[in-house]
């Protein structure tokens, strides 16, 4: 943010004529709209004026080798939130679990640099994490969990989170290797899923990046 409190950079500097090469190495790498108008978005400074084309192909070459799962019967509001912090935490997918459609608005936009994919149902995710050879670890504070602190979470795995209040559905607890809790102290019975999906990508991240 700027110090007159716009997001962003302006149009770039020197005019049309100091643009640079809108082609790197044969690919699209700048946007002619946001070089003239300016870069609003909420990315970092290395992507500024990329098409989100160039922005996703980037981030294809270095991303992470975990993947977050949410279960989405219910239109979770959280969801949003997941994938922002997914995309900031460089996961390799997020998987949408139940209903195919969510609510973008906590996302922030960044769905259009994360890749999402849909699953109907937890067979369907549990069968493409057997395929895929990628343990799916569950999230959620239930009897027989162990805590995330400690546990040597593997660097290809699926973090699968049920939704807010209910938590992981029995059809989810079956699928994962092992549930995990995150140690709390206070009087509340549970954190908030979009919190708790943050802190346990942060703990995959603290032991692989």
């Amino acid at each position: 943010m700027s110090a007159d409190g716009t997001v962003g950079v302006g149009p770039w500097p020197g005019g049309r004529q100091a643009w640079p090469d809108l082609d790197v190495d044969g690919v699209r790498r700048y946007d002619p709209e946001l070089l003239e108008h300016g870069d609003r978005r909420n990315v970092v400074d290395r992507y500024r004026y990329w098409t989100v084309e160039a922005v996703v192909a980037d981030l294809d070459t270095r991303r992470h080798p975990f993947h977050v799962a949410i279960e989405n019967w219910t239109h979770d509001l959280n969801i949003g939130s997941v994938v922002r912090t997914a995309n900031a935490f460089a996961a390799a997918e997020v998987h949408i679990v139940g209903r195919r459609r969510w609510n973008r608005r906590g996302a922030m936009v960044t769905d259009r640099y994360q890749h999402v994919r849909h699953h109907p149902d937890v067979a369907h995710l549990a069968d493409w994490a057997a395929a895929a050879g990628v343990p799916v670890l569950g999230v959620d504070n239930l009897p027989g969990s162990v805590p995330l602190e400690g546990y040597p979470v593997p660097r290809e795995c699926v973090l699968l989170f049920g939704q807010e209040s209910v938590g992981l559905s029995d059809e989810a607890r079956a699928a994962c290797q092992d549930v995990l809790h995150i140690r709390q102290f206070g009087s509340t019975r549970s954190i908030n899923a979009g919190a708790a999906a943050a802190i346990a990508m942060h703990t995959w991240i603290t032991h692989h990046a």
